[in-house]
């Protein structure tokens, strides 16, 4: 993953960094860097993911049940 930006002579430091962020937040390096920064057992990462899981799976069956509502 490598991120370029181009930086021409007039540009402003500051919107050069805002651009740079940007980048980094889209790509998910913040994301990923902030996950490795400590060691996360293989138990711990299953029962996060299941977990992660779980609510997308609830989530999507109050959706479900809205729109039911909604059409009666």
């Amino acid at each position: 993953m490598s991120i370029k930006i181009n930086v021409e002579k007039g540009d402003n430091i500051d919107k050069v960094l805002r651009r740079f962020k940007k980048m980094c937040e889209k790509e998910g390096l913040i994301k990923e860097i902030k996950k490795k920064q400590y060691y996360e057992k293989p138990c711990q990462k299953r029962r996060r993911e299941y977990l992660k899981r779980k609510r997308r799976h609830l989530k999507m069956l109050n959706l479900m049940r809205q729109t039911k509502k909604k059409k009666r």
